[in-house]
């Protein structure tokens, strides 16, 4: 605030003309020259029905009635308010074109945020500096009798004008009730004044912090050191005419410069409903509860992961769910763990070698490197959501993609060299992702970091939080690779979705799946890799077509709401239009091209002004997507059939492999009482079975078993018997 009194204006209104009578004092009660209710409270009913008595006593009430309203509380003591009229302090914002010239400057997340200032600034009155408090910046400014008043520049110029009370304020800071103690001589009419009751707008204060605590007056080299600032970060509402505001007027005005360089702006938190939290609403939930009962990891997860633009719905429920995101981190690193304490897997003498990895390997390695590029980049541009996002994307890749498909590399592989670098390959994923991970989730990364690699590697730093960033590393980055796979993953994806579809579960065995695909690139590399789709799909052969209306057939409908808006009275000829195109070739032109266009041009659809219905051909069940078609042949054999019993079987067992305790490695015998159709499906394939659910023997009884569940199969109850063989040591 500069010295002086030309750019303050003390006032109530803009109509310096207007006689504004204000009957309250600061404890709401009526003030002198009110007659009869000069003391009496504003806010006690007493007040109330006094004025309403007077009013009919007098004739001046024709009826009184109650209605219920949303009145003003003190949202901490409950209290009811009531609105005084009283002298407020702005300052005159004529120079607010200071200010637009440096609004962008500034790198605005979201950048709607830069047009939301402008906007401000565009339609702004001038500022109210002063509140009616004790505590807080208390206001510079001098009144005296003749109804001016001065405002003091600093420190040196209210102690050489000061005619008394500085020695009660020397040595204290400038808040009340020191500050009030000093009286000043003014410069120019030698009157004596008071300073004024008001503290500033706490937004004033803030500010100023840029240059208040950073030595601005004192060390100016040092605070060029630290300004403008890298970031800063608030929530949206009001903030546009409040702190972005201020700091971007005190910085203007005294520098002339955009005071930050970047700034994010976040939407609020909210109960799991939406609803405001209040604590008396009940629906507050405190730090150390959420702390305690859902972990702190799970709730940076929850906040780092959330859009900037959108409410954060914050509670129990949602943090059930972020939980689960982390038990699968979790996880991962029990699974390499588990595995390679039993084999003994040594990291350092284990290196990655290309020529050694198989496909899975490959790409899980150059999507973390890839990840670790995302992360990068999103850390840099303060976008922490997005970061966490791909994350949750390659956490689900690894764990239900990756890892599951390479389970047996793990626990049956009888080739050493596959297993080392299966164990190799997940090793240099995981000790990256805790890296890159560790400023989310610090504790998880933590507890991690010191099992998997303090314990593996003795030349390690002693924590996660010391190590360098990663940094990517473009000989593992195979984009190709990555589509492919991605395109093969998608495959699967589908052919799942059209066994869902049928409801044919993934434990039956079908004889084939068929595909059509329009890149050769990608249907060869299915071609390479089709003991995948075999497995994942679990069926016995792959074939391409070259065509996808032999699995599949469409139907279009317009949408009508969307379509509606944009061609109003155009609708009835756009049905008639797409009821005369080919609906494979309009999905084709929607897929490749992401528009479809009627009557030379004078209609544009979008994928979302359209409905597309698909339809198996019969004995088929079908699904489409990203330029893929997979169908599913639905006939099914003697054969096929039987296989899908065991393969039920083999999941019966693995479940009771379970409740019963037995580690991983563990060998078994088994007994059953099996009949019929269910006896000669287990004898046909035996050797399946037995290599699945490590089985050594097949015993017609076991006497004293280890564990026994009764399980139901075609609709009969049958009672199988584990029992653990022991092996010699």
């Amino acid at each position: 605030m500069a010295p002086g009194c030309g750019d303050i204006d003390h006032s109530v209104g803009k109509n310096k003309n207007l006689v504004n009578i204000a009957p309250l004092d600061d404890e709401s009660r009526f003030i002198e020259k009110f007659g009869w209710l000069t003391g009496m409270l504003a806010t006690d009913k007493n007040t109330t029905d006094a004025i309403i008595n007077d009013l009919k006593d007098r004739d001046f009430l024709v009826h009184a009635e109650d209605y219920p309203h949303v009145y003003p509380h003190c949202w901490r003591s409950g209290d009811e308010l009531v609105f005084r009229l009283v002298d407020e302090w702005y300052i005159n914002m004529d120079w607010r074109g200071k200010i637009k010239r440096i609004v962008d400057d500034i790198e605005w997340i979201p950048s709607w945020g830069r047009e939301r200032e402008h906007e401000w600034l565009d339609n702004m009155g001038d500022w109210m500096i002063s509140k009616k408090r004790f505590w807080g910046l208390a206001l510079p400014i001098w009144i005296f009798e003749d109804g001016s008043f001065f405002v003091i520049g600093s420190k040196e110029e209210l102690k050489e004008l000061a005619v008394n009370g500085w020695e009660e304020f020397e040595g204290n800071s400038p808040h009340r009730p020191w500050i009030d103690k000093v009286k000043i001589r003014h410069p120019e009419t030698g009157l004596i004044g008071t300073r004024i009751k008001d503290v500033g707008n706490p937004w004033l204060d803030a500010g100023i912090v840029p240059f208040s605590t950073l030595q601005y007056n004192t060390d100016r080299e040092y605070w060029s050191d630290w300004f403008p600032g890298d970031f800063i970060t608030e929530c949206f509402p009001g903030q546009f005419r409040n702190w972005f505001y201020s700091l971007l007027a005190m910085s203007a005005e005294l520098e002339g410069k955009a005071p930050f360089k970047t700034l994010l702006g976040h939407a609020l938190v909210k109960d799991e409903n939406g609803r405001d939290m209040h604590k008396s609403w009940g629906n507050a939930i405190w730090f150390e509860d959420a702390a305690e009962k859902m972990g702190v990891d799970v709730m940076r997860w929850m906040y780092s992961l959330q859009h900037v633009e959108q409410n954060l719905l914050f509670g129990y429920g949602p943090a059930d769910e972020v939980r689960k995101k982390l038990i699968t981190l979790w996880n991962v690193y029990s699974f390499y763990a588990t595995y390679a304490a039993v084999d003994g897997f040594d990291p350092r003498s284990n290196s990655l070698e290309m020529d050694k990895l198989n496909i899975l390997d490959r790409w899980i390695i150059a999507k973390t490197h890839v990840l670790i590029e995302n992360s990068v980049t999103s850390m840099d541009q303060f976008r922490v959501d997005l970061f966490m996002r791909s994350f949750e994307t390659f956490l689900e890749e690894l764990s239900n993609w990756y890892i599951r498909r390479n389970r047996r590399r793990f626990w049956k592989s009888e080739d050493d060299q596959d297993k080392n670098s299966a164990y190799a390959t997940l090793y240099h994923v995981l000790t990256k992702v805790i890296r890159i991970i560790a400023p989310v989730l610090p504790f998880v990364s933590e507890t991690i970091y010191q099992n998997l690699v303090v314990n593996s590697e003795s030349e390690s730093v002693e924590s996660v939080h010391l190590c360098d960033y990663p940094k990517p590393d473009e000989k593992w980055i195979d984009l190709n690779l990555i589509k492919n796979v991605d395109s093969l993953k998608r495959f699967v994806e589908l052919g799942r979705s059209a066994r869902s579809k049928c409801k044919i579960k993934i434990r039956q065995p079908l004889s084939k799946v068929s595909f059509a695909i329009e890149d050769d690139g990608v249907a060869e590399f299915y071609a390479e890799n089709k003991e995948i789709i075999l497995d994942e799909l679990n069926v016995k052969s792959v074939e391409r077509i070259t065509d996808s209306d032999q699995l599949i057939s469409y139907k279009i409908k317009p949408n009508l709401r969307t379509l509606g808006q944009k061609y109003g009275k155009g609708l009835s000829e756009i049905r008639n239009l797409v009821d005369e195109c080919d609906p494979a070739q309009m999905v084709s032109r929607l897929q490749s091209d992401n528009e479809l266009t009627l009557a030379n041009n004078k209609y544009v659809l979008h994928r979302e002004d359209v409905f597309i219905e698909t339809e198996a051909t019969e004995g088929f069940a079908a699904e489409s997507g990203n330029g893929i078609t997979v169908g599913l042949s639905l006939d099914l054999t003697e054969e096929l059939i039987m296989e899908g019993l065991v393969r039920d079987i083999v999941r019966f067992v693995q479940s009771m492999r379970k409740n019963a305790g037995f580690a991983v490695e563990d060998r078994i015998e088994i007994a059953w009482d099996f009949d019929g159709q269910i006896l000669d499906a287990v004898g046909k394939f035996e050797d399946y079975f037995c290599a699945e659910t490590l089985t050594g023997n097949i015993k017609d009884k076991i006497i004293q078993g280890d564990y026994s569940e009764n399980v139901e199969l075609n609709d009969k109850e049958y009672l199988i018997t584990l029992k653990k063989i022991q092996t010699r040591t």
